[in-house]
């Protein structure tokens, strides 16, 4: 029983000192130890727009480095302990055993988080949901994937933020643009960018017909404040209107809702969230730069006319993961052709096993 044990933790050891390589945890630990050093310098808080991005920074590292050494530090407890324990201790092996199915499920999770490289994969995440052609359908079928990632959000220690919301005319949502927060939020929901297909016995049909539904997810990074994008005055069509909602006191009386059209590109933000005019246009200032930005790293891909000017049309074969309710139950994504049979966890927001197939199978690109 030891001897297994003890070829589990030559694995793991082989394992964490590849991650330390890759995740590059010398050179982190000591850009971790010079931010820690400028963030107790003299003045350092009296400055809050150049504490800021150092903080952010901090973060960042921490992200990396802490869940490393939380594993080498499990690792090393356990290769202690196993040295010390008899043969015959059935007890001590079973407590040594389950701490070891544990340290290989945080090390599986730090070698998850390895696969997200990307320059803006630590960022928060802004999420767009559009309705697809259907009518209420498409969008019932919208307020349904607000619903799973809110839930998939929630479930992960994330908050969330909806900037703008137009409902459907009998049910659903038309379009939803929420902002997920937290570390990786980014990384892990850039998965889900692409069509979303429904098929199932629709609510809205009295003859009780099968009906496919579709609706497009975008998602982009929320950018740092010290990225630069140049937006000019001369470039913005601003326009205010009167926050929608459903009714009653929470309905806004005042022109504070803002759209901020981006003419040279056509990119069109609205913010209805906040009570203030002057913070709905903060905020969606904050996403026309995030989604200008998007732009621009597209256009140095030379993927801008496929991901932008000639969008994919949310119907029949775009598609990149199909939610099928009957005459049978699976989700399937097409790309990674990773599938469950369990419908309703789906929809309840459990998508980190798609979410997982994506990275992975992206990462053997």
């Amino acid at each position: 029983m030891l001897e297994e044990i003890k070829e589990k933790l030559k694995k793991l050891d082989k394992k964490l000192s590849e991650l330390k390589a890759y995740l590059a945890i010398d050179r982190n630990e000591a850009a971790l130890k010079d931010l820690e050093a400028k963030m107790a310098g003299q003045g350092f808080w009296d400055n809050q727009e150049k504490a800021r991005p150092v903080i952010q920074e901090l973060k960042k590292v921490r992200s990396i480095v802490d869940p490393y050494f939380g594993c080498r530090k499990e690792f090393d407890e356990l290769s202690e302990l196993v040295v010390l324990v008899d043969n015959e201790d059935k007890s001590s092996i079973n407590e040594i055993k389950e701490s070891l199915a544990n340290l290989e499920k945080d090390i599986d999770k730090l070698e998850f988080k390895s696969l997200m490289g990307g320059p803006h994969d630590i960022s928060n995440a802004i999420l767009t949901i559009h309705a697809g052609a259907g009518g209420t359908e498409s969008c019932d079928w919208a307020s349904m994937l607000l619903r799973m990632y809110s839930m998939w959000a929630e479930a992960n220690d994330y908050k969330t933020q909806i900037i703008d919301m137009l409902p459907g005319e009998e049910a659903g949502v038309k379009s939803a643009v929420i902002i997920i927060s937290g570390a990786y939020a980014f990384g892990y929901l850039k998965s889900e960018r692409g069509v979303h297909r429904l098929v199932r016995i629709s609510p809205f049909d009295s003859n009780k017909r099968r009906h496919t539904s579709f609706a497009s997810v975008d998602v982009i990074a929320e950018l740092e404040d010290d990225i630069e994008v140049d937006i000019k005055e001369s470039e913005l069509r601003i326009d205010t209107y009167r926050s929608s909602g459903a009714g009653g006191q929470h309905v806004n009386v005042t022109d504070s809702a803002v759209r901020i059209t981006h003419l040279p590109t056509n990119t069109v933000v609205q913010c209805q969230n906040e009570r203030s005019q002057h913070k709905n246009k903060a905020m969606a200032m904050k996403v026309l730069k995030s989604r200008l930005y998007e732009l621009k790293l597209e256009e140095k891909k030379k993927e801008i006319e496929k991901e932008y000017s000639k969008k994919q049309k949310i119907e029949w074969g775009s598609q990149i993961r199909s939610y099928v309710m009957h005459p049978y139950s699976m989700v399937k994504d097409h790309r990674t052709s990773h599938e469950t049979s369990n419908v309703n966890a789906v929809m309840n927001g459990k998508v980190d096993g798609f979410i997982e197939a994506f990275l992975k199978w992206r990462a053997k690109k």
